[in-house]
């Protein structure tokens, strides 16, 4: 005898299996993101995440293969938010005209995410993770950092078209003006970051530090 499949109650919808996996994905973000707050990466592993999420642990292989993935994927998820809940538009630049305001007021943001308690610990896992497993550094840089430093290479290219920044500069080396020494602060503790000291570092690399 045939067993035939039950059919939903009528009146009653179906399950959405695309909306319970987006459930079990959101989960396993925010279990991802609130361990490696709480207990560190090192102690953070996918029996946790699962155990946390409320998931088991084959769901979430059947998405990615390490707890590296399970949290850059957090990251990014949770970067886009916030970037919506401010009611920005992602990966775009401001462009006044006026070079140094634009970038200062970039630098601020920056600021404000690496002080951010919900980014920092993530933010300092994924850093240090990177530094030894080379896979997953090239990730960081691709999926991470790439497209922000596509953005200020095109804001100091639009800089030059505008005669504001001298023609025969490399914007991709220009931008490490900005974006190391706020990097170094930040993973190795050797000052404090701040608006101030970010709007610093756009003075000293726009007008240099020989007497004008």
């Amino acid at each position: 005898m045939a067993v035939q499949k039950s059919q939903p109650a009528p009146g009653k919808p179906a399950p959405d299996s695309t909306r319970r996996s987006e459930k079990s994905r959101r989960a396993i973000y925010d279990a991802a993101l609130a361990l490696v707050v709480e207990v560190g990466y090192p102690k953070t592993t996918i029996e946790g995440i699962a155990a946390r999420a409320g998931v088991g642990k084959q769901t979430i292989y059947r998405w990615w293969s390490s707890k590296a993935d399970v949290l850059m994927e957090a990251f990014l998820d949770l970067a886009e938010q916030s970037t919506e809940e401010a009611g920005a538009v992602p990966y775009t630049f401001p462009d006044t005209g006026d070079l140094a305001a634009d970038l200062k007021a970039v630098l601020r943001a920056t600021v404000d995410e690496l002080r951010d308690p919900r980014f920092e610990a993530p933010s300092r896992a994924l850093a240090a993770e990177g530094v030894v497993n080379e896979q997953l550094g090239r990730e960081l840089v691709a999926k991470l950092m790439q497209p922000s430093l596509d953005l200020y290479i095109g804001r100091l290219r639009a800089a030059q078209d505008a005669g504001q920044v001298r023609p025969e500069i490399d914007p991709r080396i220009a931008l490490e003006f900005f974006i190391s020494p706020l990097a170094q602060r930040w993973l190795q503790h050797t000052g404090p970051i701040s608006h101030e000291y970010t709007d610093t570092l756009v003075d000293y690399a726009l007008h240099g530090l020989a007497p004008r």
